[in-house]
């Protein structure tokens, strides 16, 4: 049976590893474009902390069959085919970008045409595949789950986080009264203010807390955002406002939360609620695709919402640009280029 088209792909020496396991495989099988799918030639893609845990084959979530063993969830590139029973345009040529399941650390890639975007002009490739993912997340825990209303607070956790970039933009232009993050440096904590939080909390050096309480006048926070998860949690419910909810996206210091009160929730009547991305079937990533374009795409085009890129690096470096998100040396996006 001959050997079907194959294409170059970042793959894991031995199936996990550290970043230096990484390499380019040349001989990756290459997708097609399917019914209802679109081919494309990547030009970049950008990295994630969920591809360090897939490296090392420990995604705490279950992958749906469309993730494949290739990492990268956001890309940027040039259509090179559309498959049958495409209806909505997309053309041989384009400039897109989109979010996906996996798959984005190659050549090529075949994705679903509802869940690419079309690539606006004043967008180049490198900041385009770093926007999906953290744009996609912010919008879907402040709006699709969190349900910030026009002139309610938010704090956001992590801020200078590629998604808390991203989501102190989306809450300014969202309609929030007041945003307040919290970053672990003075640099992260300016980063913040510059891209639209009123106040930023240095952790290490104040309790956002009390910030929260000083800031509210003891009433609190009417929604927060929360990718940090058990070292956060007693003093989130502390300074939460009455019915306030609680959003959590990420549980970077971990997920076992020690004398679980329940009575801070039922005192102050609190939602809690969870969310992951990548678990989302096609229709909801459809739909989220449509809230970005609503929400944030004009603004990302016309410079009022924007993208901070730490560094770039040529895929050939996916080793080197590992290392650096795995060290939390970045205070915004890494991206590789594809070829360059």
């Amino acid at each position: 049976m001959s050997k079907g088209p194959t294409m170059k792909a970042v793959s894991v020496r031995d199936g996990r590893g550290p970043a230096s396991s990484l390499y380019i495989n040349s001989s990756v099988p290459a997708p097609v474009a399917s019914a209802g799918r679109v081919l494309v030639a990547i030009k970049a893609f950008g990295l994630n902390r969920m591809d360090i845990m897939q490296r090392e084959d420990r995604y705490p979530y279950p992958l749906l069959p469309e993730s494949g063993k290739i990492m990268g969830v956001e890309f940027s590139g040039v259509v090179e085919e559309v498959g049958e029973k495409c209806n909505l345009g997309f053309k041989v040529g384009d400039k897109v970008f989109g979010l996906a399941y996996g798959g984005a650390y190659a050549e090529k890639i075949s994705v679903p045409e509802r869940t690419l975007i079309p690539l606006p002009p004043t967008l180049d490739f490198k900041t385009a595949a770093a926007i999906p993912e953290t744009f996609f997340t912010a919008i879907q825990a402040l709006h699709l789950v969190g349900g910030l209303a026009q002139g309610e607070s938010v704090l956001i956790h992590a801020g200078a986080s590629g998604v808390g970039q991203s989501a102190i933009q989306v809450a300014r232009h969202g309609g929030a009264s007041k945003i307040i993050a919290t970053a672990g440096t003075d640099e992260k904590c300016a980063l913040c203010k510059e891209l639209g939080a009123d106040v930023a909390v240095n952790y290490r050096k104040e309790d956002f807390a009390d910030v929260v309480q000083r800031e509210f006048g003891g009433k609190g926070v009417d929604l927060i955002i929360d990718l940090v998860g058990q070292s956060y949690w007693h003093r989130n419910a502390a300074c939460a406002a009455m019915e306030a909810r609680i959003v959590l996206v990420a549980a970077l210091s971990g997920s076992v939360i020690d004398k679980f009160d329940l009575r801070a929730l039922l005192n102050k009547r609190l939602s809690v609620l969870a969310t992951t991305l990548r678990t989302r079937n096609a229709e909801y990533q459809a739909a989220l695709r449509d809230k970005f374009v609503e929400t944030a795409l004009e603004h990302l085009s016309t410079g009022r919402m924007r993208v901070t890129l730490d560094r770039v690096y040529d895929w050939s470096q996916i080793a080197d640009a590992h290392t650096r998100m795995e060290a939390n040396e970045n205070a915004g996006k890494l991206v590789c280029l594809v070829n360059s």
